[in-house]
């Protein structure tokens, strides 16, 4: 959480990646790390969710770019105190940017198989998005189920009676701004039906997520993720 400021062209792009953290960096001693080359908004460090433990990578976002320019300068390849191996800085990719298909190409078209499917993918008893990963793009702006009001609408099918709100959170937390997770659950006895709704506000993030989780195991189911269609689900 920060404060909101008007956008400019000062301000944008100032968030950076870093990786190869000591497991034994807290936050604070990142923030320390960094401080020194300008005014940080927010810092997080990314933990294992299980073990809790570090995952030696974290975020940084300046006030200004120019203050993240320059701790690249001085902090790419470096040691910190206490660390054997040298950290990588770099500017965090924005979800939006063609980058990230550029990435996604790389994931689900591996030499051996070109077809737009899921990591885990399990035998074809499963439906897949219909969302091609090079068509992506050419999506944008046109009239495709489970745009609302607020953002998209995304279905997610196929969760265990036990999940409640804070696992969609989580799941799709990292793809971009969620506005609102729903489970639907039994009226008698409050345990979840097996599926529930997510609401994007970024197009282009809720199809990278809908790309990264369809498919995707989740204890020892597999979910199945797509843009809401208006048909009812039985």
């Amino acid at each position: 959480v920060s404060y909101a400021r008007p956008s400019s062209a000062s301000i944008r792009d100032a968030n950076l990646y870093v990786s190869g953290l000591p497991k034994t960096m807290t936050q604070k001693e990142l923030e320390q790390l960094f401080s020194q080359y300008g005014r940080i908004i927010t810092s997080r460090i990314l933990v294992d969710q299980v073990t809790g433990v570090s995952r030696g990578v974290g975020f940084i976002r300046f006030d200004k770019r120019i203050e993240a320019e320059e701790a690249i300068k001085g902090l790419n390849g470096q040691k910190p105190s206490g660390a054997t191996e040298p950290i990588t800085v770099k500017f965090a990719n924005n979800p939006s940017q063609k980058t990230s298909q550029a990435l996604l190409s790389q994931l689900y078209q591996s030499p051996n198989r070109r077809y737009p499917g899921p990591l885990h993918h399990q035998a074809q008893r499963f439906r897949f998005s219909p969302i091609t990963i090079d068509g992506m793009t050419s999506l944008v702006g046109m009239n495709i189920p489970g745009h609302t009001g607020t953002g998209w609408c995304i279905f997610v099918y196929n969760l265990s009676p036990d999940s409640d709100e804070s696992v969609l959170w989580q799941l799709f937390g990292p793809f971009g701004a969620v506005n609102n997770v729903k489970v639907i659950r039994d009226f008698n006895t409050n345990k979840c039906k097996g599926f529930g709704f997510v609401t994007m506000t970024n197009y282009d993030e809720a199809a990278m997520a809908i790309a990264s989780l369809n498919g995707y195991r989740l204890g020892d189911r597999v979910l199945q993720v797509s843009f809401k269609t208006n048909k009812t689900h039985k």
